[in-house]
């Protein structure tokens, strides 16, 4: 019942950010946006998620996750709904600056949730399910927005996107307690299986979190690292995609949706098959490092690979689907670099996987602010259709072939342990 719950926010969270990509166009249409003025729209959200990432999941480890996850689902589904009401590119993005406020934290007090409820040897499983429900939500949004859009408009396309996040939000308030002990579902023997399992209880972690010992633990940084190439690929996908279709390859708007869907799907597939794969590497026990390495680095190559094919396709179908590939080879990765995270994040799960995880925007943020200032730059120099966009497919390659190199630096490095606890 608690994966299903976490895959529904999953589900929710991807589907409001996601739907922002198709929306690109018409907003630009409507307001007279330029693309690098819509860049710094996208770059808000991003900007604002990053900063607030690990003071959220800091507050998750204090507070515990019931309480910040309900209110982050309402915060951000309150800021999907008023992007509709956006009038100019200031208050576009102030808006999108809070919807990434709101957003926040979230995955991390996700992390948190399951280092304390679920055992380590079913979690890569159970992330993989997890992340594939996220993709599910990627997925689902450009068609259905594309759907909306040409309906009832932009604007109320968001109010309807704004709307799920709410319900979540009262349902797992009600149902969902920080210890599984206080959960009248949870009987004797499975808590017992909990406990063993995680090695962790519920309670709230209030020491210190030990920076010096943080900001020297190459462990931390090379994960991070990994997630600063991933998400500059993967935020090319959440962010212009649909546009991109629509300029350079002249598709109509619903199948720009069809098409950016279609690419996203092998998100959807990469994750859920890397969950799998994540828990035959934790087996592995003292070679699960190793074994992580090896796989992420290959994965981010094969990526790197058919993104470039992908770009030299005429057909837009053909590219799309080579697209898809190689996101699905990419986010193989991403269960893995979980369970990497959890482990070197030790008692301070929200904090220190929100730290690496925020990390990942410095890559989203690139990505973002690139897409629109390089299009605008080759249009200035009398560029149009393909010839203005398709160049910066090769920094993509490029981005993805150092992400290959970065995972075969990682070396796990524990954190000193609390004085009330073993070393790992």
């Amino acid at each position: 019942m608690l994966a299903g719950w976490l895959c529904a926010l999953s589900a929710v969270l991807y589907l409001d950010r996601i739907c922002m990509s198709q929306a690109v166009q018409p907003i630009q249409d409507d307001l007279g946006l330029s693309n690098t003025e819509m860049g710094y729209v996208l770059m808000a959200f991003t900007l604002a998620y990053g900063i607030f990432e690990i003071p959220t999941g800091r507050w998750g480890d204090v507070a515990g996750g019931r309480a910040v996850l309900t209110r982050i689902a309402v915060w951000w589904s309150v800021f999907t709904a008023l992007t509709g009401a956006g009038t100019g590119v200031v208050s576009l993005v102030l808006i999108r600056f809070l919807f990434g406020a709101g957003e926040a934290g979230a995955y991390p007090n996700v992390a948190r949730v399951l280092a304390r409820w679920v055992p380590a040897a079913e979690r890569g499983r159970v992330q993989g399910v997890l992340l594939f429900s996220a993709q599910v939500g990627a997925v689902a949004a450009p068609a259905w927005a594309a759907y909306l859009i040409d309906t009832v408009g932009w604007r109320w396309a968001f109010a309807v996107f704004g709307s799920l996040g709410v319900a979540w939000a009262v349902g797992f308030a009600l149902w969902f307690r920080d210890d599984a002990a206080d959960h009248p579902g949870v009987n004797a023997a499975e808590l017992e299986v909990i406990r063993a399992g995680t090695g962790v209880n519920a309670e709230a972690v209030r020491e210190p979190v030990p920076w010096r010992a943080v900001l020297g633990n190459p462990g931390i940084w090379v994960l991070g690292t990994c997630m600063i190439c991933s998400a500059f690929n993967t935020y090319f996908y959440f962010s212009w995609f649909p546009k991109y279709l629509m300029d350079a390859r002249g598709v109509s708007n619903q199948e720009a949706g069809w098409l950016a869907s279609l690419a996203l799907a092998g998100l959807a597939v990469g994750v859920l098959s890397g969950g799998w794969v994540a828990d035959r590497l934790t087996r592995l026990g003292p070679r699960r490092v190793w074994g992580r390495r090896v796989f992420c680095a290959g994965a981010c190559w094969a990526a790197g690979g058919f993104l470039f094919l992908a770009a030299r396709c005429e057909s837009p179908l053909a590219l799309s689907a080579l697209a898809a590939v190689s996101t699905l080879c990419l986010l193989l990765t991403l269960p893995t670099w979980w369970s990497a995270a959890i482990e070197q994040s030790g008692r301070h799960v929200g904090t220190l996987f929100g730290l690496m995880n925020s990390l990942g925007v410095v890559g989203a943020l690139a990505s973002q602010w690139f897409v629109g200032a390089f299009s605008d730059w080759r249009a200035a120099q009398g560029f149009t259709g393909r010839a203005q966009w398709d160049p910066m497919f090769d920094v993509y390659v490029a981005l993805l072939g150092v992400g290959g190199w970065v995972w075969l630096l990682y070396r796990f490095r524990p954190l000193p342990a609390a004085p009330s606890e073993p070393r790992p």
